[in-house]
Formats: structure tokens, sequence, C-alpha cells
């Protein structure tokens, strides 16, 4: 087994008008294609993330961006980003976006890609969220019934983390909801070659 250490993760600062944005940055890695296809997707991700924002143009109005790093360790990077921004109103909006790589090859993985194929993923993760929701006392906004087949996740050490963005679940008050949920509870349905595989 050749061993491959953990990225580097920076910080690049870009400043506009009205706007800050602190952007993750991997470099060291093995494969130089690899280390490329993960910075442009961050890159590609933060710009999504300011458009979806919208405009600025209220005299008040500013963003900032920001990540926080929640797995680097056995080829598996996963980076949430957020964007706040004011944009006039009563308060301003958090948007959170995650990414999961695989560090060798540079792949980005959708929800679904952490099982196995034809498996039932969303009514075993939904099952679970409902538990969590009840047994925490979440107050939803609507019945909760399932999670979107491409839920916002996260992979945090041995841990899946399925969120919802604002207002998406819950009331304001609540922020965004974790669900976490151990690789073990999934381990039945889990792609051997996945992210979540390494964690176990």
């Amino acid at each position: 087994m050749v061993f491959h250490p953990p990225p580097i993760i920076s910080s690049h600062r870009v400043v506009l008008p009205k706007t800050e944005l602190w952007v993750p940055v991997v470099r060291g890695l093995h494969s130089r294609r690899a280390e490329a296809d993960i910075n442009d997707a961050i890159r590609g991700t933060v710009r999504q993330l300011v458009v979806d924002q919208g405009s600025l143009d209220d005299p008040r109005a500013e963003m900032i961006g920001y990540f926080e790093t929640k797995t680097n360790h056995s080829q598996v990077l996963s980076i949430s980003l957020f964007n706040y921004a004011y944009t006039g109103g009563a308060h301003g909006l958090t948007l959170q976006r995650s990414l999961t790589f695989d560090t060798t090859t540079g792949r980005s993985y959708a929800l679904h890609e952490l099982f196995k194929p034809g498996s039932p993923y969303v009514k075993v993760l939904s099952e679970i969220v409902a538990e969590q929701i009840k047994e925490r006392k979440i107050d939803t906004l609507q019945p909760f019934q399932s999670i979107r087949p491409d839920q916002d996740f996260y992979v945090a050490d041995r841990s899946l983390v399925i969120y919802f963005q604002l207002y998406e679940l819950a009331p304001y008050v609540y922020g965004f909801p974790y669900f976490p949920i151990s690789v073990y509870e999934l381990e039945p349905i889990i792609n051997d070659d996945g992210p979540l595989a390494a964690m176990l």
C-alpha cells in the first residue's frame, strides 16, 4: 500500500466591493491533475454561492465567504463552503454547500454515489433523520417526509452528516439542522469504493 499524505489546505482571500471571500486552496497532492480538479470544483462552488445570493445593490449590503474542513484523511477530503450576505431586510442569509473528494483522483461525490447501486439509501437516511427530529424535538415547517436524493451532506470522521439549508426544514432560529449518522449504521449499503468505506 502506498501512503499519500493528506493535502495541505490554505486560505486565499478575495476582496471585491462589499465582498470578502476566504477560499480554500488544496495543494501537496501526489496527483497534480487531482489537485487541479479539486481546486476547480471549489472555485466553481464559491462562484455559484455568490450568484445564488443575488444582488448587493442595497447600500448596506455585504457578503462574507468562508469554509470549514470536515475530514482530511484516508484519501477523503470533505469541506463545507459558507456564504453570508446581507441584501436588505430583517437579517442576512447564509448558504452552505459541501464537497467531498477522493484526493487520489480528484473525484467529487454526490450523495447517491456513497451507496451501493440500487440500495434504498433515501429511505434508510430518511428514517434515521425522522427519528432524530423526533428525539431532538425539532419543530419542522412542514411534516417531514423524506430527504432529497441529492440532499446536502458532508463526511466528518466516522459519520455521514445530512443537513438542510436555512428554512428548508425548520424555522430560522434552528440554523442549519445537522443530522450525524454513524457509518457503522449504514455499513450494509455503503459503496465499497466510496469515501464512507474509507471511514469504516
